[in-house]
């Protein structure tokens, strides 16, 4: 396909569906989050806690805040402007380059990626009936290209932009191909992996919908739900499993007469990420698992080009298919940048309560960096009187999936939230995205302002930048080219909401400490009702058979702190942006460390020396493979336990030999010295009374004493 293709806007006839949505018949949609979670309230009161709102609305009722008002001054109407991004002197203008033919890929030639209709992709009917009560028409690009060779079993690696319908291109054909599946074998037949459980949710939520009109059955694997209901849904033996790696892998070693043997067809989506370090060994694992005999197909909107990581898949000649490759963006897309001078860097979140009191107002999306800054800005949109839903991993499942359908249903105008919400999610109707915390790579870039503008309507992206990300604002321009905005708020509004801020502070100090005490009391009431079904459970408990993992504590350290030091290493390569001023602030931190250590004591300092060349040693021994594993574990030094060890071991087996009348020469560093006088006198007395001892002719005895050395003669007294 040419470099030149661009996604095909909706048309008119779509348009005016959208429009008239209000209808009775009007199409379903085919996300429902509310069916897999229980009452946040009911959670609540199991656990004696109040939610965030609660505690916010409490306190707006007991002190109010006065909050500007848009009508003050006339300079606050015009307070957020846009212009024409000028970038600045010394951008670079490098083309990246990509990889596209691949020896590893099968040619893709002849792949149509058109379609009028889909009765062109020879759906069966129950399908083409879900597609129409979705209201699906048409299919995209990447559908029309995916399904027709999906449903050949041909093994694909397909990327297209975000919102383009990768979901519906992989669950048609697989649905298509269980609809002639032996029914009288129940089995596992289909397994779809997530990275996040947000987007396991969804993707269940999908499949059920297209084989609403089929016997197929589906189960949802995720952590944070029912481990029993799961594991009762797994023996039931599904046809189709979606599922996250971690809880799916405990399932498969851990349940009974669960198991991946008839597995058929096994699929990755948002794949780059499942890739990578944090997912890597699992998905290894679940490979290992599987059929050999299977289909593989593997999407996302940034697919890895990395062979070598395809390889590991064990993939048949596949199919490489880009709707797209070239604008990995949506045409329909705004992209904006705030730029955050030195002097407003204290007032960041008054920058963000500006904007979206005045210019976003409604279905936006704010990701955070952080749990806890994302926690904070929930508290003080609340306090502002501004409806918002926040999702992060500090939240429980149930918690997570409901703000999710808060902000689906619009009962919210803001989601905040952290990166867990970057990939895959499809909430219809997005006008907004906010990076809040400015992402450190371009693919985070490219999965976060894809939660808008999809399916070609419109949509922004805005972008807080402060002076230290100047590198990456040049990447973020090279990539959006001309179409890149700069907006600029007003300093009027930005005061004003700074100075409300600061009102807010005792506010959110208040409800933090109140969570704090619903936590520590939670803990206090968990460890309680542990301690009781303990001694009321014990031999129950204790006869339950250990649940085992693949790796060992040790190589599941390992393969976090491969994950911490990932972003780390990341960085040498071209997608990844750092500020000088993180490279100047490392240095400095390491600077200090060293005149800290050289202030220490000498035991303390040699302490930490050794600690650092043990460290170095087991890297090493880690790395390195073959002959040079067993030459550095040689010079690597052996731990004090293990020689006082084989000390005390020789001392023993030095006195059982003495006492059984043995002749012990002593070995090492002492045997190479000279014997003194004394000794040698004492060591040949010894010989000799043992010869005594052991022969029974004295006279031979006496001969040999005569001829032997003459000092001896003196200690032979009868």
């Amino acid at each position: 396909m040419g470099s030149g293709f661009v996604f095909e806007p909706p048309s008119d006839e779509e348009l005016e569906d959208d429009i008239h949505s209000g209808d009775d018949n009007a199409p379903e949609s085919a996300w429902d989050f509310a069916a897999y979670s229980e009452a946040v309230a009911e959670e609540h009161a199991r656990r004696h806690t109040t939610s965030v709102d609660q505690k916010i609305h409490k306190l707006r009722q007991q002190r109010v805040v006065s909050l500007p008002n848009d009508s003050d001054s006339d300079s606050d109407s015009e307070s957020n402007k846009q212009e024409d991004y000028k970038p600045d002197e010394g951008d670079d203008d490098e083309n990246d380059v990509v990889e596209s033919d691949k020896p590893f890929f099968a040619a893709a030639e002849g792949v149509s990626y058109q379609a009028k209709s889909f009765l062109e992709l020879n759906l069966s009917r129950p399908l083409l009936r879900a597609c129409e009560a979705l209201g699906y028409s048409k299919p995209t690009p990447i559908q029309a290209a995916c399904i027709p060779l999906a449903m050949a079993g041909r093994d694909i690696c397909a990327s297209a932009i975000t919102g383009s319908g990768k979901t519906a291109a992989f669950s048609l054909p697989t649905l298509e191909r269980l609809l002639y599946r032996p029914k009288r074998v129940p089995a596992i037949r289909v397994l779809i992996l997530t990275p996040t459980r947000e987007l396991a949710v969804q993707v269940h939520s999908m499949i059920e919908k297209l084989a609403q009109f089929t016997d197929i059955r589906c189960c949802l694997i995720v952590g944070g739900l029912s481990n029993k209901v799961q594991e009762a849904a797994l023996r039931s033996m599904p046809d189709a499993v979606v599922a996250t790696p971690g809880r799916m892998i405990d399932h498969l070693r851990n349940s009974m007469s669960v198991d991946l043997d008839d597995l058929a067809v096994l699929i990755l989506d948002e794949a780059d990420r499942l890739l990578e370090l944090g997912f890597n060994a699992e998905i290894q694992e679940l490979v290992h698992m599987c059929s050999k005999r299977r289909q593989t197909m593997l999407f996302s909107a940034t697919m890895t080009e990395e062979v070598a990581e395809l390889v590991k898949l064990s993939l048949k000649k596949p199919l490489r298919l880009s709707a797209d490759p070239s604008a990995q963006r949506p045409a329909a897309l705004t992209e904006e940048v705030v730029r955050i001078r030195r002097m407003r860097e204290a007032h960041y979140e008054a920058v963000l309560l500006a904007l979206c009191s005045k210019t976003f107002t409604s279905k936006v999306i704010i990701f955070s960096g952080t749990k806890l800054a994302a926690h904070r800005l929930k508290i003080l949109f609340g306090l502002a009187g501004l409806k918002a839903a926040e999702i992060h991993s500090h939240l429980t499942q149930a918690q997570r999936l409901d703000s999710l359908e808060l902000f689906r249903k619009q009962e919210v105008d803001f989601l905040i939230a952290t990166d867990v919400a970057a990939r895959g999610l499809d909430i219809a109707g997005i006008r907004t995205v906010i990076n809040y915390a400015c992402p450190r790579d371009l693919t985070t870039y490219v999965h976060r302002v894809g939660r808008t503008a999809r399916a070609g309507r419109e949509g922004y992206a805005v972008t807080f930048v402060t002076d230290n990300d100047r590198s990456l604002l040049k990447a973020i321009a090279k990539k959006a080219g001309s179409r890149l905005k700069s907006r600029i708020v007003a300093e009027e509004s930005i005061n004003k909401w700074a100075q409300t801020i600061e009102q807010m502070e005792d506010q959110v100090a208040t409800i933090l400490r109140e969570e704090k005490e619903e936590m520590a009391l939670r803990k206090a009431e968990m460890e309680a009702a542990k301690a009781e079904n303990m001694i009321e459970h014990r031999e129950e408990i204790f006869s339950r058979p250990k649940k085992t993992w693949f790796i060992t504590e040790k190589e599941k350290n390992l393969i976090a702190k491969e994950v911490k030091g990932y972003s780390e290493t990341k960085k040498n390569s071209g997608n990844v942006v750092v500020s000088a001023q993180q490279a100047e602030d490392l240095k400095l931190k390491e600077k200090r460390k060293r005149e800290r250590e050289k202030n220490l004591p000498r035991k303390k300092r040699r302490k930490l020396e050794a600690e650092r060349e043990m460290l170095e040693e087991e890297n090493e021994s880690d790395d390195s493979e073959g002959e040079n594993k067993k030459s550095k574990k040689d010079k690597s030094g052996i731990p004090l336990v293990e020689v006082a060890y084989r000390k005390a071991k020789a001392i023993k087996a030095g006195k059982k030999a003495q006492d059984g009348g043995k002749n012990i020469k002593k070995m090492g560093k002492k045997a190479a010295q000279p014997q003194s006088r004394t000794d040698e006198m004492q060591e040949l007395f010894l010989t000799d009374m043992s010869e005594k001892r052991g022969k029974k002719n004295l006279q031979h005895v006496q001969k040999k004493s005569r001829n032997s050395f003459k000092s001896k003669s003196r200690y032979k007294r009868r």
